[in-house]
């Protein structure tokens, strides 16, 4: 039986299990949507976002906080360009998206058409791979290999361009069960010799640190991962977005490393002997000064991504596979020995980790008068027993959020991370909730950020999203401020937010309950009410302290030992 194109798309779509699709729609892009409206199976869920950048960024909570891929749909023209914001967002954050965009008719292409833009040029350096469809009889086979590339290896976003002629034309429907790209053959699991010499470091190691990125949440890896740690015993750090892939209540645990990561951490790493990268990437927020960075250690690295290792920092052991293949391997290994490590220079440098930990970096004093950011943070992480899903936008509230919210879970805390991209908060959350309609998932969020893409409390009202914002609002865009105060003289050039609306009415014009808190006394109720109210978004405007700062912090150009702590 022949099908249009549009009704292929849609029966691929259905083929590889997609449940929720985040979009726009637009000329280009108009048979698609007519043929999901036609469409009676059920199966498929489109939400309309109110701009395409919500769009994406609720298609990566979805994929975030699922381990599936987010699906988005968009037309041609500014639809696309409004999307590759989360595009870039989803490829430094390796996270598993299919993006399909709407293109002029394949005669028009090259023509400067109504709504033409080269979607597939402009997308080439921030995409895994992308596809431009020429013949209806592509479509299917086409969808598959996206969704194959954009969630094996490492995963990333994957762009269809679809020109809206080829959605029009027939063809027969048949969608293939596997899909062989010659080019494209991922390693999931580590060589055998580099296992081997891997364990040889790690059982001889004195001073050693087990520092863990995303790549352990992405390969579904963190039960591996806590066995592992716990079988050596070693110190566990995690950087921003590798939180929850260990136990953060664990006593192995040290908190989170880099720019603005806790003393203990980013010494006992400076200070090791042993670092086993597992996931990560060696990012500059987490590095410092390269040339300062772990000058003692040997290094092992473990990624699913060639590419990634010795890219930033040199490796001595590299091992290329699934992290959640890699780590049984190693453990496997290490009890077949019947050796462990050297318990007296590990008892000496667990002395040594609590003598740092004893620094309390992270300790802060509420008084009665001013509401600091930490405050609400701890709150919130107390009332929710550490058991919500947690977005959050990019700025100090961020920091805050993955300092004094203890993730014991992973997929539980979905932030921008490499890209950090204000106005991601709010639009990921939206995803998250349509994934996980009966948890709690709050929003932390800035002045500054929840602009950027407030329209979509209107998505949250059209769906019922009982999402909780906890707006921190220091009248600044705080981390601005910050570097302008400790690097600029106190010049704080364009960051003061001196025209807000009125959060509270905004949020009520939207259908949501609106909050604004002034008094530390009063953080805890309204955290408390807002939590209560189990299906209504709540907007909770908290009016905390301008001149706030993030501690520790790291300056640029510094070593990991040259924490600004207070």
């Amino acid at each position: 039986m022949e099908l249009t194109g549009a009704d292929i798309f849609v029966e691929s779509l259905k083929a590889e299990n997609v449940d929720t699709i985040f979009g726009y729609p637009g000329g280009a892009v108009l048979h698609i949507y007519d043929a999901l409206e036609k469409d009676e199976s059920g199966e498929l869920t489109h939400i309309l976002a109110r701009h395409e950048q919500g769009a994406l960024h609720a298609a990566e909570g979805y994929a975030k906080s699922t381990g599936k891929p987010g699906v988005a749909l968009v037309t041609s023209g500014p639809g696309a360009t409004n999307a590759v914001t989360g595009i870039a967002d989803a490829y430094l954050d390796s996270v598993p998206l299919v993006v399909i965009t709407g293109q002029v008719p394949l005669e028009l292409i090259g023509n400067d058409a109504f709504q033409e833009v080269d979607i597939v040029g402009i997308t080439r350096p921030c995409v895994k791979h992308n596809f431009l469809v020429k013949r209806v009889e592509d479509i299917a086979e086409t969808i598959k290999k996206a969704f194959y590339i954009a969630t094996t290896g490492r995963p990333g976003p994957v762009l269809v361009d679809i020109p809206k002629d080829i959605t029009a034309q027939k063809a027969e429907f048949s969608y293939p069960e596997k899909v062989h790209i010659r080019s494209y053959n991922p390693v999931v699991v580590g060589e055998p010799q580099q296992i081997k010499d891997a364990v040889d470091l790690l059982l001889a190691a004195k001073k050693p640190v087990i520092y863990t990125g995303g790549g352990v949440i992405l390969s579904n890896a963190a039960n591996e991962l806590t066995e592992f740690s716990r079988l050596l015993g070693y110190p566990v750090t995690n950087t921003l977005m590798g939180l929850g892939g260990y136990p953060a209540s664990d006593k192995q645990f040290i908190g989170m490393l880099g720019m603005h990561g806790t003393y203990e951490a980013n010494l006992t790493m400076n200070k090791s002997d042993l670092v086993v990268a597992i996931g990560a990437r060696f990012d500059d927020r987490v590095t410092g000064n390269i040339e300062k960075f772990c000058p003692d250690a040997k290094i092992i690295h473990m990624d699913i991504d060639p590419s990634s290792i010795s890219k930033n920092v040199f490796v001595d052991v590299p091992i290329v596979g699934e992290i959640k293949n890699i780590l049984p391997a190693l453990i496997d290994e290490i009890k077949a020995r019947g050796t462990q490590p050297d318990a007296d220079a590990l008892a000496e440098w667990w002395k040594q980790i609590d003598e740092w930990r004893a620094m309390d970096c992270l300790k802060f004093e509420q008084d009665d008068k001013e509401i600091k950011a930490q405050y609400v943070v701890q709150k919130l992480w107390e009332l929710t027993a550490g058991d919500a899903f947690v977005t959050s936008d990019v700025g100090q509230h961020q920091m805050w959020a993955a300092q004094y919210y203890s993730f014991d879970k992973p997929n539980r805390w979905i932030n921008s991370g490499g890209l950090g991209t204000m106005g991601f908060g709010l639009p990921s959350a939206m995803g998250v909730q349509l994934a996980h309609p009966d948890e709690t998932v709050a929003c932390v969020t800035g002045d500054g950020s929840i602009q950027m893409c407030i329209q979509e409390l209107a998505t949250c009202t059209q769906y019922q999203l009982p999402i909780k914002v906890i707006n921190l609002n220091n009248g600044y865009l705080g981390m601005v401020r910050q570097w302008q105060e400790f690097f600029y003289q106190k010049r704080y050039a364009s960051s003061y937010m001196d025209a807000l609306p009125d959060f509270v009415k905004l949020a009520e014009a939207y259908g949501h309950v609106g909050m604004r808190i002034e008094k530390p006394s009063d953080v805890e109720g309204a955290l408390k009410e807002a939590l209560a109210l189990k299906d209504r978004l709540v907007f909770m405007d908290f009016i905390t302290k301008k001149e706030g700062n993030v501690y520790p912090m790291i300056p640029a150009g510094a070593g990991q030992n040259e924490m600004i702590l207070v």
